[in-house]
């Protein structure tokens, strides 16, 4: 499915059984960012529907030993027939630079080409730098702040890659 893992990680859809072991590495993958009202949007941004109703276009790595180690819950826009969506990703930071998070996104950059799709979308919080550094080294364009795009308080930024303008820079 995915081939270009570091050793000892394998990926595969993700399953509904999956949905509090993702969960439960939110907060120390993002290292407290914004507090507990921070943990609790993160919670709110993955219910379990995205676990039932997303799965063949949602990935997790897993370390041998099946511990989380990445995941991605993305979709196939049902309103934009040429859209893809990246709704959630995230890496152990101890894998970070190692290729993991590439691999997610170049394996849903795949799937959503093989499915006719031009065009990929993501948001993230303006204070996840990292998010918005691994976004823009992709290739990703971001936006100018979206002030209250997820309600009141809730900035984001947004991102659009072209799929249809090239390779995907992903070194």
């Amino acid at each position: 499915m995915i081939d270009d893992l570091p050793a000892g990680l394998r990926a595969r859809h993700l399953a509904d059984a999956d949905h509090l072991r993702v969960l439960a590495v939110l907060d120390a993958w993002w290292g407290g960012l914004k507090g507990e009202a921070g943990a609790t949007e993160r919670a709110l941004l993955l219910p379990r529907l995205y676990f039932q109703h997303f799965t063949t276009t949602s990935f997790l790595v897993e370390r041998e030993g099946g511990e989380v180690a990445a995941f991605l819950v993305g979709f196939l826009s049902q309103t934009e027939p040429e859209t893809a969506y990246v709704h959630f990703a995230g890496v152990d930071p101890a894998l970070h630079g190692q290729g993991v998070g590439r691999a997610l996104y170049r394996a849903f950059f795949a799937l959503a080409r093989s499915h006719g799709r031009r065009h990929v979308h993501c948001v993230t919080s303006p204070e996840n730098t990292a998010s918005r550094a691994f976004h823009s080294r992709l290739g990703f364009t971001a936006s100018p702040l979206a002030p209250d795009y997820d309600g009141p308080g809730l900035d984001r930024v947004t991102f659009t890659l072209d799929l249809s303008a090239g390779p995907v820079a992903l070194s």
